[in-house]
């Protein structure tokens, strides 16, 4: 049998443990001040806003989680990608969007603060101006069609999150299981995340589809009062 010398054992073990972690290596980290317009591809963030709402409780957005009639998919953000990280934070020109603008958007992003924020953090980045961004936003959201099981949802269940994609999937012709991601927060679902390129086809992201939720079955709690 081959023997190690200490110094070629040591050497192993480093080389082992850098290949370990290179294939376990997240996404690489966000690009803070990145070029405004230069990415990749689109995530748009479906946020099941009954999660958010009942992890908030009493701290909630009350526009969002004391609607008349309770949101369930809403938009999280439309967040410009690289193959791998982000940028966010971008240095740019543009002013923060008009309230006109704002107000056009809750009622799908049902929350002011949430819509400045995606402004800042990711639509600096996008290489327009706010009233475009959103409208691509909307636009990109207007693609997708919500499956029927969470448009009827009335009562909390459980379902895996390979179950949820499917249900997308099935819904959207075009989809396929590498172009999108479900995230999960304490069990239950947080996020549809779904790639698009800049002409918001849809489009492969293996790094944000390897970020996905891996627990066996969520909650999902059904929108209330």
């Amino acid at each position: 049998m081959m023997s190690l010398k200490s110094g070629d054992l040591a050497k192993a073990l480093a080389l082992c443990a850098c290949l370990f972690f290179g294939l376990a290596a997240p996404s690489a980290p966000a690009v803070a001040g990145g070029k405004s317009g230069d990415f990749d591809f689109y995530v748009l963030a479906l946020s099941w806003s009954p999660t958010y709402c009942a992890r908030k409780g009493r701290n909630a957005d009350p526009l969002q989680c004391r609607a008349t009639k309770p949101f369930r998919f809403i938009v999280h953000g439309l967040w410009p990608q690289y193959e791998r990280g982000w940028p966010d934070f971008c240095r740019s020109r543009e002013n923060r969007p008009e309230r006109q603008t704002v107000t056009e958007m809750l009622d799908i992003m049902p929350s002011r603060s949430l819509i400045a924020h995606q402004w800042r953090k990711h639509g600096t980045c996008s290489g327009l101006d706010p009233q475009d961004y959103f409208d691509t936003t909307r636009e990109a959201f207007e693609k997708i069609r919500i499956p029927a099981a969470f448009q009827n949802l009335d009562r909390t269940g459980r379902i895996a999150p390979d179950a949820v994609e499917k249900a997308f999937r099935l819904a959207n012709p075009g989809l396929r299981d590498a172009a999108m991601a479900v995230t999960c927060s304490s069990g239950a679902l947080q996020e549809v995340r779904i790639c698009l390129d800049k002409d918001l086809n849809f489009r492969s992201c293996r790094a944000v589809d390897r970020n996905g939720c891996r627990s066996g079955k969520i909650s999902v709690p059904s929108p209330s009062r």
